[in-house]
């Protein structure tokens, strides 16, 4: 647990729409959910689950991550365009919306849970209520993640190449975004960075 505290990073930082994310250096990876008895609704959902965008699969498995991490301090890298204090109300009021967005479409899926049981009565697996049971409990476990995050104090440390890459936005410097990108990547290796600030 402690091994993977330590080289476990987090990113808090603009997109190129201006829009906060949040996610760690880990690849994304595929939700672990069971069921031999329904094994070939799991294993087709997990599929269709890993064809979210990966900006939004990225996010929901770095709040998951939390539940893990015994870390009382969490270490965030961001730009450094702004103060730290200020860094710390954003991400406060930042997580508050998550929750309660986390808390709606959970409310939502719970409604709609019933209905996707009906598909059963079509022939093949029921592949609806799989993908939906799995988004369920992905928005679980990153709700989870998101109250042990709000009780935590978190490290924020300043990146000169995720500041380059906020200034290009600001900027709309267009032709620069591939170039810091892979910089971004490389610096802290994080892969598909692309998939996850630009597209």
């Amino acid at each position: 647990m402690l091994k993977l505290d330590k080289i476990m990073q987090f990113f808090f930082v603009q997109d190129y729409r201006h829009n906060y994310r949040y996610f760690s250096s880990e690849p994304v990876h595929q939700i672990k959910a069971d069921f031999s008895r329904l094994k070939k609704i799991w294993e087709i959902a997990k599929e269709k689950l890993m064809l979210l965008p990966q900006k939004i699969l990225v996010q929901e498995q770095a709040f998951e991550k939390i539940i893990k991490t015994e870390q009382h301090e969490i270490r965030i890298y961001y730009s450094g365009r702004l103060g730290k204090k200020r860094m710390n109300v954003k991400f406060y009021f930042f997580l508050q919306k998550q929750r309660t967005k986390h808390i709606i479409l959970l409310i939502g899926e719970t409604f709609l849970l019933p209905i996707s049981g009906f598909m059963a009565i079509f022939p093949g697996p029921n592949v609806f209520f799989g993908v939906l049971a799995l988004i369920m409990i992905t928005h679980w476990q990153s709700l989870r993640g998101i109250n042990k995050l709000l009780k935590k104090e978190y490290l924020f440390i300043p990146s000169p190449t995720l500041k380059e890459w906020e200034q290009a936005i600001k900027e709309k410097k267009e032709g620069d975004f591939i170039r810091i990108l892979e910089k971004i990547e490389k610096d802290h290796n994080i892969p598909n960075i692309q998939k996850i600030l630009l597209k």
